[in-house]
């Protein structure tokens, strides 16, 4: 990760933090895929216990984030993003290694995720020991009505 990036973890819907997770979902998620969520789902997200909202920043500029949820000693990694003009800098790594950290120190013994077939983050889930559940055939439907495949991961808290 770059020396200046700060990471700032939120437990609650602070107003600034959702507008930064907002920013940097405009410009990470193609619109063709459907998959960005809207500002009230962020925030409807962020009232449940047991979720977090972890941003990272270069000076006051949000380059990233990552949406956790946990039930009990379970958590799901609902969105990671990263602009993409920071891409390959180690801040989706940084984002992953901070959720992981976060749902370690909570008592968290597993993490899930659910990403699109086709979606590179998939090489950054595997590097950081997430593995392969099941397939979702056809589970997402793109905006131009195309269907997509969805992979569930899972990442036990031991390794």
């Amino acid at each position: 990760m770059m020396p200046d990036i700060v990471l700032d973890t939120y437990d609650e819907g602070e107003r600034n933090a959702l507008a930064d997770a907002m920013d940097v979902m405009v410009r990470a998620f193609d619109p063709v895929y459907g998959e960005a969520w809207t500002l009230p789902q962020i925030s409807g997200v962020m009232l449940m216990p047991g979720t977090w909202l972890t941003i990272a920043r270069l000076d006051a500029t949000p380059l990233g984030f990552a949406l956790v949820r946990s039930v009990l000693d379970e958590c799901e990694l609902l969105l990671l993003a990263v602009d993409p003009a920071w891409r390959g800098r180690g801040i989706g790594d940084a984002l992953l290694s901070s959720s992981l950290s976060t749902a370690r120190r909570r008592g968290i013994t597993s993490m899930n995720l659910e990403v699109r077939a086709t979606n590179s983050a998939i090489k950054l889930y595997e590097k950081f020991g997430f593995e392969y559940v099941h397939r979702r055939p056809g589970y997402y439907r793109g905006n131009d009505g195309q269907l997509h495949d969805a992979l569930s991961l899972r990442r036990d808290m031991m390794i």
